[in-house]
């Protein structure tokens, strides 16, 4: 009997269905001869913006792009503080650095992997501007919350809504609850380009039109600089691709939300996984994330029944080398989440009979 083979992702499949009609637009872009700062860039800004309410967008080379600019607006005094979780992807934190702040780390809810009200609160103090929620896995910080405690604080709120795109609370969509939404557009996210790419979603037309000429050296007009800017362009191919991609956003939710909820029956009540928290339109699969003992372990044998998982992350930001003269302290939710965290399969290149298939084989191996 041949191994079962379920990858972890595919994105030759994933983008499988867009080929035709993404190679007639490379070929549309590519006569054109205009390849930055566009009509399809435009057009995509148009679109993902009225999917939010109608607010303002602005396509970027990057989703870590979107997150420093978020923050170098503001022009907060340099070393401010930002609030931000202790168990964030490293992006997070180096955008506040690469915006002249000090990143604090917050412990998150345990259950959920996001900031509370609570933990906030333990760190803040006079030099704090600005909180950095992560929406990570693609579940929602409780927003509201948040936003009550930022207005009590005079605090902005950026959020890193790279793992989140159109998770929503009572109607509002993921972004739209802060100052800013910064998105990655990084070929495995839900919206996906077919390289790097990102977006910034704002309310304000003052911090708009600054952001737009940030993003091009600082310029306004045409070779005049008003401000020490950025090179963060999306460019036209990237830009007409997610258009493209735009118009299933729902589908691609639907399909993961589907998977998940296989995962959320078959694998409740195991002692050994923690699950997701319950979670509603909150949540848009964006990774299906448990905590597990003896994760590595688990991986291999995994692994060997052809099931390929993946860590995201397997350290902590404060246990990474390159930070480790900037974070420092004791974070034993986060580290006990980047012990145990294991990503199982969950794309729209999965099919149900696939995440059956991983549920059974995980059974056998923890119970």
């Amino acid at each position: 009997m041949s191994k079962v083979i379920i990858p972890y992702e595919d994105l030759k499949k994933v983008n499988a269905p867009y080929f035709d009609e993404l190679s007639a637009i490379s070929k549309r872009i590519i006569e054109g001869g205009w390849y930055v700062l566009g009509k399809a860039v435009a057009e995509f800004e148009l679109d993902f913006s009225k999917l939010h309410g109608g607010q303002y967008c602005l396509g970027l080379a990057s989703g870590l792009d979107a997150l420093i600019l978020g923050l170098v607006v503001f022009d907060f005094p340099k070393g401010s503080k930002v609030l931000v979780p202790s168990n964030t992807y490293i992006a997070s934190i180096l955008s506040i650095i690469r915006a002249d702040l000090t990143p604090v780390l917050v412990e998150p809810d345990p259950k959920t992997y996001n900031l509370t009200v609570g933990g906030l609160t333990q760190h803040l103090d006079k030099d704090c501007v600005a909180i950095l929620p992560v929406h990570l896995y693609g579940r929602l910080n409780p927003m509201p919350e948040l936003v009550e405690f930022a207005k009590e604080h005079n605090l902005k709120i950026i959020e890193d809504c790279a793992q989140s795109h159109f998770a929503e609370i009572g109607g509002v969509k993921s972004g739209m609850f802060g100052d800013i939404g910064a998105f990655s557009f990084y070929p495995t996210k839900n919206l996906g380009a077919l390289g790097d790419a990102g977006a910034i979603i704002c309310k304000d037309e003052e911090v708009y039109l600054k952001l737009k000429a940030l993003r091009n050296y600082g310029s306004e007009k045409k070779y005049f600089n008003k401000y020490m800017g950025w090179n963060s362009r999306l460019d036209e191919i990237q830009a007409a691709f997610l258009s493209v991609k735009l118009k299933d956003y729902q589908k691609v939710i639907d399909h993961k939300r589907k998977l998940a909820e296989i995962y959320l029956h078959e694998l409740i009540g195991i002692d050994a996984i923690q699950l997701p928290a319950p979670a509603g339109t909150e949540h848009v699969w964006h990774i299906f994330n448990i905590l597990i003992k003896d994760r590595d372990y688990i991986k291999e044998k995994l692994a060997e029944k052809g099931i390929i998982t993946e860590v995201h992350y397997p350290l902590p930001p404060h246990f990474q080398e390159g930070y480790r003269t900037i974070l420092s302290g004791y974070f034993p939710i986060a580290e006990k989440i980047h012990q145990e965290t294991l990503s199982l399969p969950l794309s729209t290149c999965h099919s149900e009979e696939n995440i059956w298939q991983v549920s059974k084989i995980l059974k056998e191996l923890v119970i």
